[in-house]
Parts: structure tokens; sequence; C-alpha cells
């Protein structure tokens, strides 16, 4: 999953909200340099890309992309899914996805300082270009994707996925549906456990 899932399955925890978001750039063990609640985050996120990257749903998506995209059909994944959560918002938050975008950012602007170098460097894009909303549009996925590939220097042509998500829109669209009200319920139970450890 990518930045607005993982934002959205902390729910009202602040403090798991910004593990999740920083989960990445923080490496092996150092999970342990965090206070509990971040710590938990942190492994939250780890645990949700886990379960992703395992289920056997995910790997049907996966396998439409695989030829063409090989190991970058994950990452592909993750995006079109944020696609999908931001379109069919409604059905997952009462409050607009706008609002909920902006105050997301406020608050991470608010805790800049405890995450790490790469995520600080990575939030004024995030804001400037409204990723979480840009999330909603096939223009907005269009223009990360493009993003995406230029971090790969063209060798992964994630640009091109646009065309594999027109072609097969209805397909990923029933795979996200069904998969994440089951990652919704694990997330809330995974959260209890590593809340009470």
């Amino acid at each position: 999953m990518n930045f607005l899932a993982h934002i959205y399955l902390s729910k009202n925890n602040k403090n798991i909200l910004i593990g999740n978001f920083i989960a990445d750039a923080v490496k092996g063990n150092k999970f342990n340099n965090f206070p509990a609640e971040i710590k938990a985050g942190i492994l939250l996120h780890r645990a949700i890309d886990n379960y992703t990257d395992k289920h056997p749903i995910v790997r049907k998506s996966k396998r439409r992309l695989h030829k063409r995209y090989k190991h970058y059909d994950g990452v592909i994944i993750d995006i079109l899914y944020d696609h999908f959560l931001a379109k069919n918002w409604h059905n997952y938050s009462k409050i607009p996805l706008e609002v909920y975008a902006n105050n997301v950012y406020s608050f991470l602007q608010e805790n800049n300082e405890l995450f790490p170098t790469k995520i600080q460097n990575i939030l004024p894009y995030m804001i400037e270009y409204n990723w979480l909303v840009a999330y909603a549009s096939i223009e907005g996925i269009g223009k990360i994707l493009q993003g995406m590939n230029k971090r790969t220097k063209g060798v992964s042509k994630m640009d091109m996925a646009i065309e594999d998500l027109k072609l097969y829109y209805t397909e990923f669209e029933s795979d996200f549906t069904t998969f994440f009200i089951e990652l919704e319920q694990f997330t809330k139970e995974k959260t209890t456990l590593l809340l009470l450890t």
C-alpha cells in the first residue's frame, strides 16, 4: 500500500500515523530509537506491507503487470490501490478527501522534526503536489507514475502503467475493494496487538 492507505489505516492514533508514515526510512531495528506508539506504527507499516505482498488477491493484481514490469509490479499495485481508495473515499470516511489531506499535511508539518531526513525531504513535494488528493484521478496517478519512472531513470517504464490501469480498470478496482476489507480487519487486530506489547 502507498501513502494514503498507510495514513488511513492508522485511524485516529496520531503516533501510529507518524510511525506508519516514516517507516520506509527506518531501517532494521532502528525502530527501537522511537517512543512506543511511533515504534508500533513503524512495525504496523511493515506488517501491512508483508500482509499485502503475500495476499492472493494482490498477487492476482500483480500478475497482470509482471510480464511488462517485472519486480516493479508491486510498487505499481501499491499506487493503483491508493487510486481506488482515493476515488472511492466516500465509502471509507465521512471527511471529504481534500479536508482529510489538508489535516494530515498540517499534522505532518507540525511533527516534521521527528522524521528521518529522507521523509523531511519528501514532505514538501507531497504537500505542494497534493499527492493524497491527486491519487483520486487517473491524471494524478499518471503524474505519480511518471515521477516514479524518473526515479528509476526510466528503467521501470512505470509511466506506461497508466495504460494497464485503463485496460484492467474494473478488475483492479474489484481486487482492491475485496482486499481492502480484509486489510482493514488485519490492521485493526495488528494495531491492538502492537499497542499491548
